[in-house]
């Protein structure tokens, strides 16, 4: 069963189309990742759906009821049994953890709410509920403010980017929490992100967003091993477009022939990840080393094939050959294959 059905939303700022017809539906329990580059329409999404702001046209429908129609909100947002945790965790200064988390809720609510579970659901000691928010790191900060929007016991959790000011190692453990402690509630997550990283680790579905349309929806690995659209291919992880030949159903380039099926013969693009490209003594393709992305764990090597081509290719960060080394590679799996661009 939809803990959340959106259907047809738009919303204009002047002439800007923030919202285009978005579909969009989250089922009970699901961590759904709405991924997007910035001006893309994720936050107004989620405005919209919170009743932060109404729409021009279309429906949100939560827990069966509809809350908005024909673009205007029918229930407050008080109503709505949504949490919501913006980007900086906005947690009130003068108030002590405990009285952060229960705020807002009526005696018999602040009297059930149980602030040491709560805490512990999400990693932090129980003892930090008399702290003050300045004395907390910003991670803790956020955890605290997921730990208030639970504590209303919402069927849906709103986060607007919630980790993005956490440096990157605190950025993964904090997002790792968060969802373990949404999944041990039972409430569905709507998870606004930029960070292609995240939405792939964290989330059970990805919905990619682009000039305020929903251009792909899928399982992780669906999205990144089998992008819809060209923009979802470059946006959701780095990879290689090179021009190909399609004839008799077989896509010929400078890195070899794939198999291709429901393709008309002629020019198309050919999208393959640097995961896929290997190198190999016994490769049919030769290439020259151009440069590389060092990463400690890993590197990520900037070959140039045939006419100058760039193909990207990831290798172990101890296995990394030196600039202008001339290498053979070969190419696991099958290649993404788009309408040649104009």
């Amino acid at each position: 069963m939809s803990v959340l059905d959106v259907r047809g939303l738009t919303r204009s700022f002047g002439p800007v189309r923030a919202l285009d017809g978005v579909d969009l539906s989250i089922a009970d329990g699901e961590v759904l990742a709405v991924l997007g580059p910035s001006g893309c329409g994720k936050t107004t999404l989620l405005r919209t759906i919170a009743g932060f702001m109404p729409g021009d046209t279309g429906e949100v429908i939560l827990d069966n009821r509809p809350v908005l129609v024909d673009g205007r909100s029918r229930v407050a947002t008080r109503h709505r049994n949504v949490g919501y945790v913006p980007q900086e965790g906005a947690l009130f200064p003068h108030l002590d953890v405990a009285a952060n988390i229960t705020f807002g809720l009526d005696r018999p609510e602040r009297r059930r709410a149980d602030i040491g579970e709560l805490l512990e659901l999400l990693d932090l000691d129980p003892s930090l509920a008399r702290r003050s928010p300045h004395e907390l790191s910003g991670g803790q900060q956020q955890r605290v403010a997921v730990a208030r929007a639970l504590a209303r016991k919402p069927s849906l959790l709103l986060l607007d980017e919630p980790f993005s000011s956490l440096d990157a190692s605190l950025r993964e453990a904090t997002g790792r929490a968060v969802v373990r402690a949404v999944r041990a509630t039972g409430a569905a997550a709507l998870l606004v992100t930029h960070d292609q990283n995240e939405a792939l680790s964290l989330a059970d579905v990805v919905a990619v967003m682009s000039a305020g349309r929903v251009v792909q929806v899928g399982a992780p690995l669906e999205v990144y091993a089998r992008p819809a659209t060209p923009f979802v291919a470059s946006f959701v992880g780095s990879g290689s477009v090179l021009p190909a030949t399609i004839t008799d159903g077989v896509a010929d380039s400078v890195i070899g022939r794939f198999p291709v099926s429901g393709q008309a013969a002629g020019d198309v693009d050919l999208f393959v990840r640097p995961e896929q490209v290997r190198l190999d003594e016994a490769g049919e393709v030769e290439a020259t080393v151009a440069g590389f992305d060092f990463y400690g764990h890993d590197a990520c090597l900037h070959l140039s094939v045939g006419d100058h081509h760039e193909v990207l290719c990831r290798v172990r960060g101890d296995r990394v050959p030196g600039e202008g080394q001339r290498v053979r590679i070969s190419v696991d799996g099958a290649a993404t294959v788009f309408e040649r661009a104009t």
